[in-house]
C-alpha cells in the first residue's frame, strides 16, 4: 500500500498540468499520479490536430474563454522555458456566403470581447493573399492562433513533474475510491492506494469515476469521434496554414476544416460521428457497456431527436469519402478525392446533462477531499496550465 498527499487520476495533458502546478507553488507535497495506460496522453490529448487556440469563440467570463486566454500566454511561457517547438502561424475564419456573414460578425465581436487584439477582418481579396485557393467573400484573420504537438508538451511536463519528486505509475485502472473523510482509498488492479486528496482527470471516463463518489452526478459523457484524412504531399499547397469555417450555429462543432500540423502534415477534418465505443478510433470500433450509457442516458434522447439530420449526414461522410470531400469542397473548391489519404481520429468526451444540453463548457464537481474534472474538451489543451491553476487553487483553499 503507497500513501500519498494527492493523487491525481488520469495522466493526460490537464491532469498532467495539475499535477506540475501543485508541485510548483508545493514541491514538498508527495503527489501520485495514477494512469492506465502505458504512457502519458494516450486519447483526448494524443489524438487531436495540435492547434493553440485563441479563444476567439468561447462565451466572455465562461471557464473557457478565461482560461484558455490566460493558459494560452501560459503555455508558450512554459514552451519557450522548455524549448518546445510550436508556430504561431495565425488562422482564418472563412464565411462562403452571405448568410455567414451574421454569425461571422458575432465571432469576431466575441473575440475583441475576450481581449484579442490583432484580430482584422478580410476582404475576398485579402483572403486570396492568405489562402490562394479558398472560397470566400469574407474573413477573419486570428493572428493568435498556433500549431504544436501536445503530446511532447505531456512528456516535458511528466519529465518536469518526476523531476520535482512527483511519481507517475502506468497500467493501473481505478476499479474505486471510498472516501473515509480520514483518507481516501483508491483502489487500482495493483493494489490499494491511500491519499489525503484526490482529483480526477480521467477524461473519457470521467462520469464514470465521478459516480464513484458522486452517484447522482447529472451529466453523462457522449463520445463523438472526429475522423481526419490528411492532404498528400503533392496536394499541401493548397493550405497555407489554418483555414475554418463559420461554425454551424445549429450544430455543437465546428465543422471540417484544414489544419497545418507541427510536422508538416496537412490535416482535413474532422466530422463528428457518435462513437459506439469511448477509446474506440476506428469506424467499426464498438463497446456494449459504452453504447448502451450513452442510449439510455435521457439527455441524449433529447440530443439525438434535436440532430439526428446532422448526426446522419455525419455517418454518411465518415463512410463516403466523396461526401467528404464534397465537404471540403465548401472552403477549397479544386480539393480532390485524390488528394487526400486517410488521417487519424480522436474522440471527444462530451458531457451531456438529463435534459439533452451538451454542456458548452469546462465542468468541475467539487466534494470533501475531492475534485472532479467533468467536462474538458477543446480548448483544454490550450488552457491546461490554467487549468491546472484552477485547480490547484481549489486544492489548497481545501487543505488549508
Amino acid at each position: 500500500m503507497k500513501t500519498s498527499d494527492i493523487t491525481i487520476i488520469g495522466a493526460g495533458i490537464v491532469g498532467l498540468a495539475t499535477a506540475y502546478t501543485i508541485l510548483k507553488k508545493n514541491p514538498n507535497i508527495r503527489l501520485l499520479i495514477i494512469e492506465k495506460e502505458n504512457e502519458v496522453a494516450k486519447h483526448q490529448t494524443g489524438n487531436n490536430s495540435g492547434v493553440i487556440h485563441s479563444g476567439i469563440y468561447y462565451k466572455p467570463g465562461s471557464l473557457k474563454a478565461i482560461n484558455c486566454r490566460r493558459g494560452y500566454q501560459m503555455l508558450l511561457d512554459f514552451c519557450d522555458d522548455n524549448n518546445i517547438e510550436y508556430d504561431i502561424c495565425g488562422k482564418v475564419i472563412v464565411a462562403a456566403s452571405e448568410k455567414e456573414l451574421p454569425a461571422l460578425e458575432n465571432i469576431f465581436n466575441r473575440g475583441i470581447e475576450n481581449g484579442l487584439d490583432g484580430i482584422k477582418y478580410l476582404s475576398e481579396v485579402q483572403l486570396k493573399e492568405r489562402e490562394p485557393h479558398v472560397n470566400g467573400i469574407k474573413g477573419i484573420f486570428v493572428p493568435q492562433t498556433g500549431i504544436i504537438d501536445f503530446k511532447t508538451v505531456s512528456e516535458k511536463l511528466a519529465e518536469s513533474i518526476r523531476k520535482k519528486g512527483g511519481e507517475i505509475v502506468f497500467n493501473t485502472s481505478l476499479q474505486k475510491i471510498i472516501n473515509t473523510h480520514d483518507v481516501i482509498i483508491v483502489e487500482t488492479n495493483s493494489g490499494e492506494y491511500h491519499s489525503k486528496f484526490v482529483i480526477t482527470c480521467a477524461g473519457l471516463q470521467s462520469d464514470r469515476i465521478a459516480r464513484m463518489t458522486k452517484p447522482d452526478l447529472d451529466v453523462r459523457i457522449i463520445p463523438f469521434r472526429g475522423e481526419y484524412y490528411k492532404l498528400k504531399d503533392s496536394s499541401k499547397t493548397l493550405v497555407n496554414n489554418l483555414i475554418y469555417p463559420v461554425p454551424d450555429p445549429a450544430f455543437p462543432f465546428l465543422g471540417v476544416h484544414f489544419t497545418r500540423m507541427i510536422n508538416g502534415d496537412v490535416e482535413c477534418g474532422p466530422n463528428a460521428v457518435f462513437s459506439f465505443k469511448r477509446e474506440g478510433y476506428s469506424k467499426l470500433s464498438f463497446n456494449f457497456r459504452d453504447t448502451i450509457d450513452s442510449l439510455s442516458w435521457r439527455g441524449f434522447h433529447k440530443v439525438a431527436l434535436n440532430y439526428w439530420k446532422m448526426g446522419l449526414g455525419e455517418f454518411y461522410r465518415s463512410f463516403n469519402k466523396n461526401a467528404f470531400v464534397r465537404a471540403l469542397q465548401k472552403l477549397i473548391p479544386e480539393i480532390k478525392e485524390s488528394d487526400l489519404i486517410k488521417g487519424g481520429a480522436g474522440v471527444r468526451a462530451q458531457a451531456c446533462d438529463k435534459n439533452g444540453k451538451l454542456i458548452d463548457d469546462f465542468y468541475f464537481v467539487e466534494q470533501e477531499n475531492l475534485i472532479h474534472v467533468c467536462n474538458a474538451p477543446s480548448p483544454a489543451a490550450t488552457s491546461a496550465l490554467s487549468i491546472g491553476e484552477y485547480i490547484s487553487d481549489k486544492y489548497f483553499k481545501q487543505v488549508a
